[in-house]
């Protein structure tokens, strides 16, 4: 490919002294690799007469074979290039079940912009399963509650959201514009199964212990609509950012007091050589997404409270 290069840039040129200027080099050795073309080839290239250079017959043939050839060299380099980037292939990532219908879309949008070409598997998974399968080459890239067990692990930007309580209601709490968790003594708490995310799971009924809250009974519930069944018939409350419990009028959501759980979530992949080279990239666009998604509600530092069953805002926390 060199050779052709060379051979080319004389062929434009037809003169040697001004293509061994324009090419940065000296004029024999270019003269000698012209050589060595012709000679691999078998053929005369250019017609050498004290009148000046000018292309052979085989030369003008060679010409365009030529061109096609460094074209379709610079196509592989870029082909490369993008795969080395994540631009090319299938990326598997997975998202945690509770991800709603809207940052799903916008985050695929946005993959779709960065990278035309890559193709992405999302899957719904557990943040435990997302780490199984991160450790097993079974996922490329995961999004995660945390705390997260990340021994293996490489963590991109946090998302934290300040978690709100949601009431049935008909609970005199519900007069409250935001509730403590030293209030809620008395009630059955409604939670995740732990499987889901030990991590985070854990560190909610820590805080809630910390904050004067044991919950009468723990009730599990892997689906959201499940959860607000349980409120709506005064099983227990439970802990969400908002958007969930605006979907049933018969429960409410309020703020709590002091910002006590706040949920973390952040992309992770495998760490070394192997890990896609997209992993990172897509860590990054999903906290822009998250960050940005509509069902937050913006509230500047001391200014007024949000609306009333209206959820926290998000925030970006890179590591």
């Amino acid at each position: 490919m060199r050779h052709l290069r060379l051979f080319v840039t004389v062929a434009d040129e037809l003169h040697f002294s001004r293509a061994a200027e324009r090419l940065g080099m000296a004029q024999p050795p270019l003269s000698q690799a012209i050589r060595r073309l012709e000679k691999e080839l078998g053929v005369e290239l250019f017609d050498r007469s004290p009148r000046g250079v000018r292309l052979s017959a085989a030369g003008a043939a060679l010409l365009e074979e030529a061109h096609e050839l460094l074209a379709r060299e610079k196509r592989l380099r870029a082909l490369a290039r993008r795969a080395t980037d994540g631009g090319l292939g299938t990326l598997r990532a997975g998202v945690p079940p509770d991800t709603t219908a809207a940052v799903l879309s916008a985050l695929l949008t946005a993959c779709a912009e960065h990278a035309p070409e890559l193709s992405v598997d999302l899957q719904e998974v557990t943040t435990e399963e997302q780490v199984r399968l991160l450790s097993s080459g079974g996922l490329d890239v995961g999004l995660v509650h945390h705390p997260v067990d990340a021994t293996d692990l490489r963590l991109g930007p946090e998302i934290s959201l300040a978690l709100g309580v949601v009431l049935p209601r008909t609970s005199p709490l519900v007069q409250l514009s935001e509730v403590s968790l030293g209030e809620l003594p008395g009630h059955d708490l409604v939670l995740f199964p732990r499987a889901q995310a030990p991590g985070w799971y854990d560190r909610i009924l820590d805080v809630c212990r910390a904050e004067g809250f044991v919950p009468g009974r723990l009730r599990h519930a892997s689906n959201p609509e499940f959860l607000l069944a349980l409120v709506t018939a005064g099983r227990g409350v439970a802990f969400d950012q908002g958007p969930v419990a605006r979907k049933e009028p018969r429960v409410a959501w309020r703020p709590l007091a002091g910002r006590p759980l706040t949920l973390r979530i952040g992309g992770a992949w495998p760490a070394g050589r192997g890990a896609h080279p997209a992993a990172r990239r897509f860590a990054e666009l999903a906290a822009d997404v998250l960050s940005r998604d509509h069902t937050a509600t913006p509230r500047r530092e001391g200014g007024p409270r949000p609306p009333d069953d209206s959820p926290r805002p998000w925030s970006v926390v890179y590591g």
